[in-house]
């Protein structure tokens, strides 16, 4: 099959390394005082469970050879209660983490979404929208319970392990460094795999972001893949895909699970080596007796030993897996955000509508310029069409304009005030946009028109939708404002959505206005309606108008012929025919 983009890994620079830990750490830092109560939970619960081998000891070398009853009675009743509030202590601790886990996961995702409201257009251009969206779901969901569950597990085995360690010398000093022979081949495993299972659940990672962004695009575009034939196409390049990420994800677990068989063998061979030589020198008189007390309470010891051991390797696994997951958390808040605000920025005040581009140049990548020393002043009211071939440079002055971008050279004023010290969210509550591709949002369609403006009434949503002539195909439904509409509109016309787009435009009360081939899509009935709309709207508001649609820009009051970034003809309809340059040429069909 040939190659698609989507077998396309996206490269990270960052290595698995303790630095990362830091960064995580501040997520975990607002619960400080509840994952500490959870510590302490583990701990008390973890010293009163190692009490019992102990106990055991005594009841097999004291009680039962002196036939004390009384001592079995109190030794058995202690190990009762002490297991039912050992119980309770770990139910307590498993509400208590699953609360913090769930709110750490809150704190991620929004710190993620806000970050991603903050990054340039250019960011979203760059990469399919899947793969941005596995990042917030998926891989948020792989740290949290790390970070809330598995460190407070990693301090509580480190502390058991501690404990025994204790119990076990005070109980004899040979039988515990027998158990211990085997740890430093533990060792060697766990460093030899740990470069190994990072690199398996990187690419992981990567086959699993590639299968979601291309699902992800498949539907967004499945009405054009049912239009041209491609399902069969498209289902060999999604099964190969899937069959990609079962391949990496079998062989990242089958690289995890070599540490859990090698622990349990390991903790087996430790348990038969203490069997051997407790046996061995039972009653031997080498520097103490072992009795059958001791070696019953060693061999408790011993599996509890192990037990945290195993944790330890499964939190190694966990640490190794997240951290192909957290690289790409932190490549993605670690993006550079073009367009932020100044320090000392000023919040935009009223605007009357003077607009002004200074000697502007830009280009979206070094060396292609994209607009060349645009230069013009526009006065409060004023409607100015922009027109000229694809890809000309129209949309970049609007996009300027609204500082969706910032240009390379030259300034950018409104009311005399530049762009770069003001407010970015200030200038976008003046400046209305209108865009080509209307984008609805799953609600209502009093919803989506009251978006731009909360406060808005339903009568002034209503007034809205009439004036841009949306109300009547509104009415018309069976549930009018309160019609839900899918994702992007489904179930509307596109011309529809426009209409509706419209109205949350004009709601918002701009006093800039842009419209970026906003009528491309309304049938020339439906047109000559919103005209009427659209002059009562255009009055005293500055406006910049992109179309090709010559009834749309002919009543303009100048017009701008854009050609290869350069603003080459300008002038109201009457004066550029009368030129009978570039303008004259779009007119005619020249």
């Amino acid at each position: 099959m040939a190659r698609n983009k989507f077998d396309t890994d996206e490269e990270i620079e960052q290595k698995l390394n303790l630095r990362i830990i830091p960064r995580m750490m501040k997520w975990v830092k607002p619960y400080g005082w509840w994952m500490l109560l959870s510590c302490v939970i583990m701990l008390v619960a973890s010293g009163i469970s190692l009490l019992s081998p102990y106990l055991i000891r005594m009841a097999i070398d004291q009680a039962i050879p002196a036939a004390d009853y009384g001592m079995l009675i109190k030794i058995s009743v202690f190990l009762v209660v002490t297991t039912l509030f050992v119980r309770f202590l770990l139910a307590a601790k498993l509400r208590l983490m699953t609360r913090v886990a769930q709110k750490i996961i809150v704190t991620i995702r929004k710190e993620v979404f806000t970050k991603l409201q903050a990054l340039p257009f250019t960011y979203f251009d760059s990469r399919p929208h899947g793969k941005i969206l596995i990042r917030v779901v998926n891989y948020v969901n792989s740290l949290s319970d790390l970070l809330s569950n598995g460190f407070i597990q990693l301090i509580s085995d480190l502390f058991t392990l501690v404990v025994i360690v204790c119990f076990m010398l005070a109980i004899d000093v040979r039988l515990t460094l027998v158990c211990m022979a085997v740890l430093p081949v533990l060792l060697i495993v766990l460093v030899s795999m740990k470069k190994k299972q990072h690199e398996a659940w990187k690419q992981e990672s990567y086959k699993r972001s590639n299968l979601t962004a291309y699902l992800s695009e498949s539907l967004n575009g499945m009405k054009i893949t049912q239009s041209f034939a491609r399902e069969r196409v498209n289902q060999g390049i999604f099964n190969d895909l899937c069959d990609k990420c079962k391949k990496v994800w079998i062989r990242a677990v089958n690289m995890n699970n070599i540490i859990w068989p090698v622990v349990d063998n390991l903790s087996t061979m430790g348990v038969a080596l203490v069997y051997m030589a407790g046996i061995a020198w039972l009653g031997d008189g080498m520097g103490g007796t072992v009795t059958v007390g001791t070696l019953v309470a060693f061999s408790g010891y011993i599996w509890r030993f192990w037990m945290p051991i195993q944790n330890l390797g499964n939190f190694y696994n966990s640490m190794v897996t997240t951290g192909a997951y957290v690289e790409r958390i932190f490549e993605l808040l670690d993006e550079p955000e073009d367009i932020t605000d100044r320090d000392g920025a000023k919040e935009l005040p009223p605007i009357r509508g003077h607009v002004c581009f200074d000697h502007v140049n830009f280009s979206y990548e070094p060396g292609n310029p994209i607009l060349k020393d645009v230069n013009f002043t526009i006065t409060p009211g004023t409607s100015v069409a922009i027109v000229g071939p694809t890809g000309a440079g129209k949309t970049t002055i609007v996009n300027l304009l609204t500082r969706f971008y910032n240009p390379d050279e030259g300034k950018i004023l409104i009311d005399g005030l530049d762009l770069q010290d003001l407010q970015i969210k200030s200038i976008r509550k003046q400046v209305g946009v209108m865009l080509q591709d209307s984008f609805l949002f799953s609600g209502t369609i009093m919803e989506n028109i009251r978006y731009g403006r909360l406060d808005a009434t339903d009568e002034e949503c209503i007034a809205a939708a009439k004036t841009v002539q949306a109300h009547e195909f509104i009415s018309a439904f069976p549930d009018g404002y309160n019609t839900k509409v899918t994702a992007n509109g489904g179930g509307l016309s596109q011309g529809q959505k426009q209409l509706i787009s419209f109205a949350r435009v004009l709601l918002s009360d701009p006093r800039i206005l842009i419209l970026d081939e906003a009528t491309s899509s309304v049938d020339t009935q439906t047109e000559k309606a919103l005209q009427k709309g659209l002059d009562q709207l255009l009055k005293g508001r500055t406006s910049f108008i992109i179309a090709h649609r010559l009834s749309t820009i002919r009543n303009s009051d100048i017009i701008f012929f854009v050609d290869h970034g350069e603003i080459v003809e300008r002038g109201n309809h009457t004066e550029l025919m009368a030129l009978n340059g570039n303008y004259a040429g779009l007119v005619n069909g020249v």
